[in-house]
């Protein structure tokens, strides 16, 4: 018998941690079928508002960032929220709660005023939604608005909007969805709690422009001649989710719903490892699809397995106490580079990282093998780093150390 990937976020049992996040992925009930069917244990419906919010779509709405070869390492979207209301999304909500009851259905919403806010939360509940996310933190077109981050990057209005929120559920947990762009995501997250909001999802796409056509002179995405900042999703800001979900959870006793750059079952362990208890993704699906649920869920109950652990609860906040405040780092810990000649590929490469970016401490010998000095080198890390074979160069501790 496998690992129990069952886990319990803000008062909702999922049965796996692995969930759609509030978009394109998430946008009607048919797409969401399909992503129950291929495993996936939850889903946030694309964001949505009352009808008579105007919700106008620009296209081309995506642009990916490519990097060595690899591509869409980074993707830079301005999509808005849906341009399905609330009307449609109760539909979709009472479809699948009567096909998947099981199955954890969520919906995210947006609202201009307190009325709004307060009558998308009571017909969602009426519809039979799980769970409610409110976005605060759109970093593009809804700040125009008024609306998305605008609210987020403010402590007062982010506590004030959701103890709106709060007010008019009877029933439902309410989760906040917060921005990265701040100074303190900590103080934002003190304000979801003082609302008395149920839960905080980290984070939404960072406020980027991804790049410029140099034939056209349009940055991406190029919409009729003009293009525009939009938001910046993919493995590219996951350490940047990472250390946000990390800061809230060593600061905060309120669950944490991580989302950002989760594309492996090895990112979901990072993430659950710093405090997360639920994980939503996007930019993975829309690359590879629905079907990536099977290797998350397969790679995560080997890994549990094999750490002994018979529970994906085992995992959650276990990193937590290894990170500290700089200052409490140890300057008694000298590491030194060690580098294997015999898997060594002559590239070169760490002995240029050492002589320009580094201490001096490689050279080469006639064979063009590199070797260690190890009175100048300090163990910076920047070797191991860029070597392109796989454990060719480790840092390893002095013996002198005596740690």
């Amino acid at each position: 018998m496998g690992a129990d990937l069952s886990i319990q976020f803000a008062g909702v049992q999922f049965e796996n941690p692995f969930t759609l996040a509030a978009s394109p992925c998430s946008d009607n009930a048919e797409m969401v079928a399909r992503a129950f069917d291929a495993g996936w244990g939850g889903a946030i419906l694309k964001t949505t508002s009352v009808e008579e919010e105007v919700v106008e779509l620009a296209y081309p709405m995506m642009a990916g960032l490519d990097y060595d070869d690899k591509r869409v390492i980074g993707l830079q979207n301005i999509d808005l929220i849906s341009e399905r209301h609330i009307d449609q999304v109760e539909r979709d909500v009472r479809a699948l709660k009567k096909e998947y009851p099981h199955k954890v259905v969520a919906a995210s919403i947006m609202g201009s005023k307190k009325e709004h806010w307060q009558e998308l939360v009571r017909r969602l509940e009426a519809a039979g939604v799980d769970l409610i996310e409110c976005s605060f933190s759109c970093p593009h077109g809804m700040p125009e608005r008024g609306m998305g981050s605008t609210i987020g990057q403010d402590a007062q209005l982010t506590e004030r909007t959701a103890r709106w929120v709060k007010e008019a559920s009877s029933r439902v947990p309410i989760v906040i969805k917060v921005t990265p762009l701040v100074a303190d995501i900590t103080a934002i997250a003190r304000a979801v709690k003082r609302s008395g909001a149920d839960g905080v999802c980290a984070i939404n796409t960072v406020k980027c422009l991804i790049g410029v056509d140099l034939d056209s002179l349009v940055p991406y995405p190029n919409v009729g001649g003009k293009s525009t900042y939009g938001g910046y999703s993919g493995p590219a800001v996951k350490p940047i989710a990472l250390r946000c979900v990390a800061e809230i959870a060593k600061a905060i006793d309120i669950p944490v719903a991580a989302t950002g750059g989760i594309c492996t079952w090895r990112d979901a362990a990072e993430f659950l490892l710093l405090g997360a208890r639920n994980l939503q993704i996007c930019t993975a699906v829309m690359k590879n699809g629905f079907r990536i649920i099977e290797d998350l869920v397969d790679g995560l109950s080997v890994y549990l397995e094999e750490k002994g652990m018979s529970s994906v609860e085992e995992l959650v906040g276990k990193s937590l106490p290894n990170i500290v405040e700089h200052s409490r780092l140890s300057r008694a810990y000298k590491p030194v580079s060690v580098i294997n000649l015999e898997t060594c590929v002559k590239c070169d490469v760490c002995y240029i990282a050492c002589l320009d970016g580094g201490h001096q401490a490689i050279s080469l010998d006639e064979k063009r093998l590199p070797h260690v000095d190890e009175e100048k080198c300090v163990g910076c890390g920047m070797c191991a780093s860029v070597c392109p074979v796989w454990d060719c160069v480790r840092l390893d501790q002095r013996q002198e150390a005596g740690i």
